[in-house]
């Protein structure tokens, strides 16, 4: 069974065409399934007056849809969100006859070049998806090896007669049924009752994979959006970090001392405070300090990416390395 995580941008309940809606907050899920194969499309409902659903719809995908009406700010701004969200891959629909020469000049040099241009027709693009996702490698435990995963929360319930039940994407390894997982930041453990995928039952899932936990041990409360299940030795947590920022070409604002800013990973999105700048041979490198409001949890030597709400035109200032 291959599942997709596909960002669609640009034009809200566009998704609508291509699959059937699910879960709905700030960001919206809609499913579509063929045989074994499945994929899920994430819109940020609430974007571009909250920046946040743009963050979180970027973060847990692996494709974006880009549908374009016009170029504008905001059509910048998600352009710059799936550059730092390190999306490569992904499919751009012009529409108002909006000149293909144009998108072609804006993207090219950046990572999203290799986007394809393709005419508005649903019907086709749910086909290459669904292609796309039957050529993905089904999860596997590893022989001789125990497995490990991480899977960031984005919802999270209580279902009667099943219990406590999150939502989330697989973002690296594997979880298996019956797996006892830390619940990050919080000093606690989940142990995981069954999974689903689609709303079928299985015992194993893997990175990528589109999942519904169902936990024992825990509580609804414990499980906000941004907490981490994962049973990985090497996941850390900061409170305080050292980086050195990668600015986009775009950003304007001089980053100082005192800024309120965010960092985003994975399905967290903290506070942070500028306590230090320091200038470095390249101006889009500065060395920052920051203080976070709550705990960020983090791989060694992931990535993820700062924020300034307060931002004219653009919000999206670059990304930052963790420690």
């Amino acid at each position: 069974m291959g599942n997709i995580t596909v960002a669609i941008l640009g034009a809200l309940d566009y998704a609508g065409n291509l699959a059937k809606k699910g879960t709905s907050t700030d960001i919206t899920l809609y499913n579509l399934k063929k045989g074994e194969d499945t994929v899920t499309f994430i819109e940020p409902t609430r974007y571009p007056e909250r920046l946040a659903p743009l963050f979180y719809a970027c973060a847990l995908a692996k494709k974006a849809i880009i549908v374009v009406d016009e170029i504008n700010a905001t059509f910048g701004e998600c352009l710059v969100m799936l550059q730092c969200s390190d999306i490569k891959s992904g499919y751009i629909i012009l529409r108002n006859y909006v000149p293909k020469e144009k998108i072609e000049g804006l993207i090219k040099g950046t990572s999203l070049e290799k986007f394809k241009i393709i005419p508005d027709d649903p019907n086709d693009l749910r086909e290459k998806l669904l292609v796309e996702a039957s050529q993905q490698k089904t999860a596997e435990i590893p022989v001789g090896q125990q497995p490990i995963g991480a899977v960031p929360v984005d919802h999270a319930f209580s279902v009667k007669g099943v219990g406590v039940v999150i939502l989330g994407v697989v973002v690296y390894g594997v979880v298996q049924k019956h797996a006892t997982l830390n619940v990050f930041p919080a000093a606690k453990t989940a142990q995981v009752r069954s999974i689903q995928k689609h709303d079928e039952e299985f015992e194993v899932a893997g990175g990528g994979d589109r999942v519904g936990l169902a936990l024992k041990n825990v509580e609804v409360e414990d499980l906000d959006r941004g907490t981490v299940l994962t049973n990985d030795p090497a996941i850390k947590t900061e409170t305080a970090i050292k980086t050195q920022a990668s600015l986009v070409k775009y950003w304007q604002t001089p980053i100082k001392p005192g800024m309120v800013m965010h960092v985003g990973h994975w399905t967290q999105f903290i506070t942070a405070k500028v306590e230090t700048v320091t200038d470095t041979a390249d101006p889009k490198k500065p060395a920052l300090t920051l203080t976070l409001d709550k705990p960020l949890v983090h791989r060694p030597n992931d990535k993820a990416v700062l924020m300034y709400l307060e931002g004219a035109k653009l919000r999206v200032a670059g990304t930052i390395d963790l420690p």
